[in-house]
Order: structure tokens, then C-alpha cells, then sequence
């Protein structure tokens, strides 16, 4: 699978439209596309999907390692694959977009905002192209795309200021119904905020899809194309019924955690938000989301009060961030209304007007957990509004070697055979398959 990388001047440049653009415009030409993108988010690669009709894979140096990353690109499907960047092209010490594409040897195409500008466009993208060597990065910055960009003169002035050796792939005009309305967290979920598909026809409208596919190439394959972890033999009776969590109030999951869960073992979903009773299973996963917008439905879930008292008989709970708040014993809005949780975990959960952390992190194991043998490592991340206030005598999983954790530089709530952390961890971190084997 061919692919390219694209990159950003900074935040907010419009990479997701960008992306979008791009998607829609290989699509025409009858180009299956995989999209993917570039750091730990969960929240574009929703908009991925509404487009391109495929999960977006995640590809995240921190996360899953250089191994890792290139078997994760190398499980999409497609013809081209396009990976939108996190943040700048080279903004962030864990895992930039130009660790990405480095790692993955993609070209770049750099989104460059060329509302008030022309030659200084052409500027932008040299200054970009050279600072690679200055950052010791062996990047391939090979083209570009002008966002909000008018035609005619202005979209000529851009393509004639290009060195050679830097392809004009095209232009995104200026559209107010390209905005996605945000949040704390980000942007709005893909299937709740949309975009319009007349905006997104028309952004892809100026985009030249020879160039693009001209500039893609494929990466070298994987030596391993398998999980760092073991993978033991098992017959058809042995394989785990998981519960997974999976409404508006539990969205956040990688593809990768899904697709593990489904090759060793049966993936049962069931939705607490929307009312639906626990499901028969060996062990319940609840990813992260927006619980605190369903907390209401979540008190009276039957879900929660089943999942409470298996839990007290021993039954395996994993819990990432928002499953974390679920897990709790009361969660309090901003407003300041508290709904009581499932109480499985000793902690009271609050919101706050602001995010209380943002990074990646690694956890190293105090004990044997659901995710982890004692002394092992687990890298991933955590980005949350809330703040966890635990009681005096709760048991935590995990010391925080880098983050921020739930308190005290400790991350990991413990009770009987449940795990609460605000960290997600993918896959190839090793998390999702220790918590398999305690199945």
C-alpha cells in the first residue's frame, strides 16, 4: 500500500479538512483509501471514517514503537493510504509527524495557510523542507497543498513561486462550511458533526489526484507482521467473551484494540448509555468518550449495577479513562450536578472547565495487574478534563515514569479484578493482550 503524509505548519492549520479533501478526491478516481493518522487522537480519525468508509489506523511512535508503528500501517487495506499529522510537522518530542513519516520513509505534503499570502507560501514550505536537516530528520518534503486558497491569481502566483522539486498539488478554498465545531477534548465526534458533503466534495474539487498519487509510494514491509506479544494456541472453547463498551459515551478505541480483541476472542458489544443490559462475558472492556454527557443515563444504566456486583465476584474489568469515571464511585459536571457510578473503584470523579493532563505517557507495573506483570512498562496516553479524587486506602496499579496519572504520580485504580487508568494504551503496547491471557 502506497502512501503519503500530511503535514502542518502548526495546529489549526486545517489538516483535517485537508485530509478530508484528499480522501474524497482518490476516492473519485476509483482509489481505495486507507486513512490514518499521525499521534494518539481519536477524534479526527472519526471524520476519517464518515469519508473514506474504512477505520482510520493509528500511527504513533510513543505507542507502539518503530516495530510496531509499520506493522500497524502494513495491517490497513487499500491502494494509498493518507496520514494526517498531529500538530506542526515537527512539533512533539514523543512522536511528530516527521517521526512518522521517517519511520514509515512516506513523502510529506505539507498544508500550508496561504489565505494572505503568495510567494511567502513558496517561503513557508522551503523554510519547512531545509529545517529538516538542521533537526536531524531524513524528511521527504515533496509537495503542497494551499489551504483557503482563491484561484486564479492567487492560486497561480502559489504554483509559480514552488521550486521545481516542490509539487503544487493544489488548492482548498476558503468555506465556512468546512468548520467542525469543537469542544473540550477536540473536535466534534465524526457522526455527530459532520461535514457537509457538498463542502467536501468542493474542497477536493482543486486538488490534483495525478500529483498525489505520483507523490505517494510504498514503504518496506515489516520483518514481523504479527503483535509483539505472544499469541498462545487455543481451541475454539477457550477463546474470551469480552464486553466492550461501545456508544457515544464509550467512542474512544483504537481499530487495532477491536481487531485484537476479535482474533482472540469473541468481541460482545453492548451500549450502558443507550440502556442495554451487561452482556454474558469473561471480562468487560470500557474505553474512554464522553461519559460526563451521558451521566445521567449511565446512573440509571442496569449495566452499571450488574457490572458492580460481577465485578465484586471477581469478573475481569478494564477501564480507560472515561471507563475510569464510569468505574467511579460519583461523577460531578461542571455544573455541579453529581450522578452516582457503578462504585467499583474508590475515587469521586469532577470535571473541570480546563484539560488537567495531555501527554504521552509510561507506567511502570508496582504490582501484578490486568495489563501487566509487576516491574513491566506500558507506554500510551492521557488527555482528560476530569480530576479523580481517591479514597484514603485505594491500591494503585501503576507508578507514572512520565504523565500525569489520577494522583500523586500514580496511575492504575485496583478492586478485586478491576483496572480503571486514565492511560490508553494501544495494542502494541502489550496491554490488551495480558488483559486477554487473565481471561
Amino acid at each position: 500500500m502506497k502512501g503519503l503524509v500530511l503535514g502542518g505548519t502548526s495546529s489549526g492549520v486545517g489538516k483535517t479538512v485537508a485530509t478530508l479533501a484528499v480522501v474524497r478526491a482518490l476516492d473519485r478516481e476509483g482509489v481505495a483509501v486507507q486513512p490514518a493518522k499521525a499521534g494518539p487522537d481519536f477524534i479526527d480519525p472519526s471524520h476519517h471514517e464518515r469519508v473514506a468508509g474504512r477505520r482510520s489506523r493509528t500511527l504513533d511512535r510513543w505507542l507502539q514503537g518503530e516495530d510496531g508503528l509499520r506493522r500497524n500501517y502494513y495491517r490497513g487495506e487499500g491502494d494509498v493510504c493518507v496520514v494526517e499529522g498531529v500538530m506542526g510537522l515537527y512539533d512533539g518530542d514523543a512522536s511528530s509527524t516527521a517521526m512518522v513519516a521517517e519511520t514509515l520513509d512516506l513523502p510529506v505534503v505539507l498544508v500550508v495557510d496561504a489565505e494572505a499570502g503568495m510567494e511567502s507560501v513558496a517561503a513557508t514550505a522551503v523554510g519547512f523542507r531545509e529545517y529538516a536537516s538542521h533537526a536531524g530528520r531524513d524528511i521527504d518534503l515533496t509537495g503542497v497543498i494551499a489551504q483557503r486558497a482563491h484561484g486564479g491569481r492567487h492560486a497561480e502566483g502559489i504554483r509559480e513561486a514552488l521550486p521545481e522539486d516542490l509539487t503544487y498539488v493544489g488548492r482548498i478554498a476558503p468555506d465556512d462550511d468546512l468548520d467542525i465545531p469543537d469542544r473540550h477534548l477536540g473536535l466534534h465526534m465524526g457522526g455527530e458533526s459532520p461535514l457537509d458533503e457538498g463542502a467536501v466534495d468542493a474542497a477536493a474539487a482543486h486538488l490534483r489526484v495525478d500529483r498525489l498519487r505520483e507523490v505517494a509510494r510504498e514503504p518496506a514491509e515489516p520483518d514481523d507482521q504479527g503483535f509483539t506479544a505472544a499469541q498462545p494456541e487455543r481451541g475454539d472453547g477457550d477463546r474470551p467473551r469480552v464486553a466492550v463498551a461501545r456508544d457515544d459515551a464509550f467512542c474512544f478505541a483504537y481499530p487495532a484494540t477491536l481487531e485484537r480483541i476479535r482474533e482472540r476472542g469473541e468481541l460482545v458489544p453492548f451500549a450502558p448509555a443507550d440502556g442495554e443490559a451487561l452482556p454474558d462475558c469473561d471480562g468487560v472492556y470500557l474505553p474512554g468518550g464522553y461519559p460526563e454527557n451521558h451521566a445521567a443515563a449511565l446512573a440509571e444504566s442496569p449495566a452499571l449495577d450488574t457490572l458492580a456486583d460481577r465485578a465484586a465476584d471477581g469478573l475481569p474489568v478494564f477501564g480507560e479513562c472515561g471507563g475510569l469515571m464510569a468505574l467511579s464511585e460519583s461523577l460531578t459536571t461542571t455544573e455541579g450536578t453529581t450522578h452516582e457510578m457503578a462504585g467499583v473503584l474508590p475515587a469521586d470523579v469532577a470535571m473541570r472547565d480546563r484539560y488537567q493532563a495531555l501527554d504521552h505517557v509510561e507506567l511502570r507495573a508496582r504490582t501484578d495487574t490486568l495489563t501487566a506483570a509487576a516491574g513491566e512498562r506500558r507506554r500510551g496516553h492521557e488527555f482528560h478534563y476530569s480530576t479523580a479524587d481517591p479514597a484514603g486506602d485505594a491500591r494503585f496499579a501503576f507508578d507514572v515514569e512520565r504523565g500525569e496519572g489520577i494522583a500523586d504520580g500514580r496511575d492504575g485504580l485496583t478492586e478485586h479484578r478491576t483496572l480503571g487508568t486514565y492511560c490508553h494504551c494501544h495494542p502494541e503496547s502489550g496491554a490488551v493482550d495480558a488483559f486477554l491471557d487473565a481471561l
